[in-house]
């Protein structure tokens, strides 16, 4: 099953500005708050340097670098996940699909290497690899989609033949042609699957509800008797 969706509820779907869960994803591991932060120290020094060597003083505007500056760490995972927003929501059309998990598998991606010495001297190279779930999903229609994402425990609840829903973008009215689509939710059991949380998913839900009420006080037809 495959609905459009009024640009409005799309935009309310998929926000411009980062949701909660989005900020916890690009806040990232407490190394890359480190990053953010030692940036923040370097750019205030820099500007201290610049005033004091310089002699500039352009009052409302260094304080108001300064500050943009020394928050650097706190506002740049907003701004990550907004440009990501921002880059899904080009797309001018969009449409709730609702199909079927055909088949799913586990894999190893190779996240990066890192070059370290053992206790010989000897310099060995480490690969972080990441479990990760690959899911495809797809109707009747013989439309299908794969996802992959990382490997949660709760993932162990997903089966064949369950019931998934997604937001796919197209640019093409009819749709006819499908250049995104967001995270799988599977409401059988209630478990999403992704790698960044594109959805609001109370507003996500809402229409979910909706359609499925929809379908369910939808007359059905008599058959005639010959």
């Amino acid at each position: 099953m495959l609905v459009p969706l009024t640009r409005q509820k799309f935009e309310q779907i998929i926000p411009l500005i980062a949701t909660g869960p989005q900020y916890k994803y690009y806040w990232g591991k407490f190394s890359n708050f480190l990053q953010r932060l030692l940036i923040s120290v370097v750019a205030i020094v820099v500007i201290l340097l610049i005033r004091t060597v310089f002699r500039l003083d352009f009052g409302l505007i260094v304080f108001f670098v300064g500050v943009f500056a020394a928050f650097f760490w706190l506002w740049y995972p907003v701004l990550q996940a907004s440009l990501r927003n921002a880059k899904c929501r080009r797309y001018k059309y969009s449409g709730f699909f609702r199909g079927r998990i055909l088949d799913w598998w586990i894999t190893d991606k190779l996240m990066g290497k890192q070059e370290t010495v053992n206790s010989k001297g000897e310099l060995v190279i480490v690969e972080n690899r990441e479990k990760r779930i690959n899911i495809e999903v797809g109707d009747d229609t013989g439309f299908s989609i794969e996802l992959e994402a990382p490997l949660r425990p709760f993932h162990k609840e997903i089966a064949r033949g369950q019931i998934a829903e997604m937001i796919v973008l197209s640019n093409r009215p009819d749709l006819s042609r499908i250049e995104e689509f967001s995270d799988v939710y599977i409401p059988s059991r209630n478990i999403w699957v992704n790698d960044y949380p594109y959805l609001r998913r109370d507003f996500f839900n809402e229409v979910s509800d909706r359609l499925r009420e929809d379908r369910q006080n939808r007359p059905r037809r008599r058959r005639r008797n010959n």
